[in-house]
């Protein structure tokens, strides 16, 4: 599966390792090109700007934000939205206040734009153990996108069972 990643950090580079190491796609993009360039020699495809992560995507496409909360993740969202259309997503995979996540949801899904607010948690640890995903959203665009889901989790292998319990 093809995912587009904006934001580079820690998380967000290691969200893009993690998935192509379970052989998925992704287009990627940050302000500095230094990760890019990192993640190019990673097997990734690396764009220069946002309009150029939009155009190397395949419709439907899934657009990932991995910025920090508050106003860059605000604006992100909103030049993203302007790009995509109908039948893409929208992910927020930082921790907005939820109330924001509704109101992009509501102002996206008028354009046919969906909008999934998927809180991740695990840290630089996330590539090799998984990541937390605690996702809200319409069930269409999480049911297509779950094998990046399932990629991203850590799965059971990850923990022991919790003692006395099945």
């Amino acid at each position: 599966m093809q995912l587009g990643m904006i934001g580079l950090g820690r998380m967000g580079a290691n969200i893009v390792r993690r998935l192509m190491r379970k052989g998925h796609e992704c287009v990627v993009t940050d302000l500095s090109p230094d990760p890019i360039r990192q993640l190019e020699k990673e097997g990734a495809t690396g764009a220069a700007s946002i309009e150029e992560l939009v155009k190397k995507l395949t419709p439907p496409r899934a657009v990932w934000v991995m910025v920090p909360s508050g106003a860059p993740t605000e604006a992100i969202v909103w030049k993203a939205g302007e790009l995509l259309q109908s039948g893409d997503v929208i992910i927020d995979g930082g921790n907005s206040y939820f109330k924001d996540d509704v109101r992009r949801s509501k102002a996206l899904g008028a354009r046919g734009v969906q909008y999934l607010d998927v809180g991740t948690s695990g840290g630089v640890y996330g590539l090799d153990r998984g990541y937390c995903l605690m996702i809200g959203g319409g069930k269409s665009a999480f049911d297509r996108l779950q094998p990046i889901f399932k990629a991203l989790a850590p799965g059971k292998s990850a923990a022991d069972p919790t003692p006395g319990r099945k």
